[in-house]
């Protein structure tokens, strides 16, 4: 089992570089930070840009992949995203993930002045833009007139480290959106699918687990092909909140055939509120025992 850490892009970076100097140190397999423009009632506070913080991050570890959590069409265009996106990629070292999802409502898809997008119709914008993010960063001068999206001639010269293109891990709950991970993702993401007690948020789990299993089948798709992700603190209960806690909801993710499981560093107060003590104990006692699991 593979563990990561998300590490909000909240504090200057005087401040989280220190965070994710010691997420390399101590082992985590992956970091990520949430690619938004203002994410919920923190949106008063200070935020930062994902890419400079990643591309940041890339300059003071060594061996951690590192990833957006995940970018979204309701601010980006795939031909400017590729120059972003193949700039980070070459700064690490070829250690770049992309988390890419469809993009919620809020502040993200409200404050560049657009309309707010129904459900259905923001899947069709996603589609579009996993569709062409992915040719634009395989192909030098791509030319593409779609009904969210337009190209012409956009280039990635000289094109990502890794080959054909940095991984993508598609977030995807919903059937159409699985199929995009069946044909573009080399893993699967998800938050689970609510609930309003910890049972029910991972009886959602395994039931969106066994939709994938489905949709790859369908697909013809080797499922040992696709990496999954679980973004354990979408559930109703911190994952730090004590590290057997953290070590219990690891172990249920594997049974359930997730290969990676994500946290997220413990904030203050509000979202991911928790004391850094419990992640201290996971990383230091815990972590070298669960990545061999």
């Amino acid at each position: 089992m593979r563990i990561g850490i998300v590490i909000l892009p909240d504090q200057r970076w005087a401040e989280s570089q220190r965070r994710w100097r010691q997420a390399d140190e101590w082992g985590f397999d992956h970091a990520w930070t949430y690619d938004h423009l203002g994410w919920r009632d923190l949106v008063d506070g200070p935020w930062f840009d994902s890419m400079a913080t990643l591309t940041a991050a890339a300059t003071v570890t060594s061996r951690i992949k590192l990833g957006t959590l995940v970018a979204s069409p309701n601010f980006r265009h795939p031909a400017a995203f590729t120059r972003q996106i193949t700039a980070l990629d070459d700064i690490s070292g070829g250690r770049t993930l992309l988390g890419v999802g469809a993009g919620g409502i809020g502040f993200d898809s409200a404050v560049l002045g657009g309309e707010t997008l129904p459900p259905r119709q923001r899947v069709d914008r996603f589609a579009e833009f996993v569709e062409l993010l992915d040719l634009v960063l395989r192909e030098d001068g791509t030319t593409w007139r779609g009904e969210w999206f337009t190209a012409v001639d956009a280039r990635n010269n000289p094109g990502c480290v890794q080959t054909p293109r940095v991984p993508f891990v598609v977030a995807a709950n919903g059937p159409r959106s699985m199929r995009l991970v069946t044909r573009f993702g080399q893993g699967w993401v998800t938050t689970g699918d609510g609930g309003d007690d910890l049972e029910s948020w991972w009886a959602g789990v395994a039931e969106l687990s066994k939709r994938l299993d489905r949709t790859l089948d369908e697909a013809g798709r080797d499922p040992a092909t696709l990496d999954r992700y679980l973004s354990m603190d979408a559930a109703p209960v911190f994952s730090l909140s004590s590290a057997q806690f953290f070590a219990d909801q690891v172990g249920r993710a594997a049974e359930l055939g997730f290969t990676d499981a994500v946290t997220h560093w413990p904030r203050a107060s509000s979202w991911y509120a928790g004391d850094e003590e419990a992640l201290v104990d996971v990383a230091t006692r815990l972590l070298p025992e669960l990545r061999r699991a």
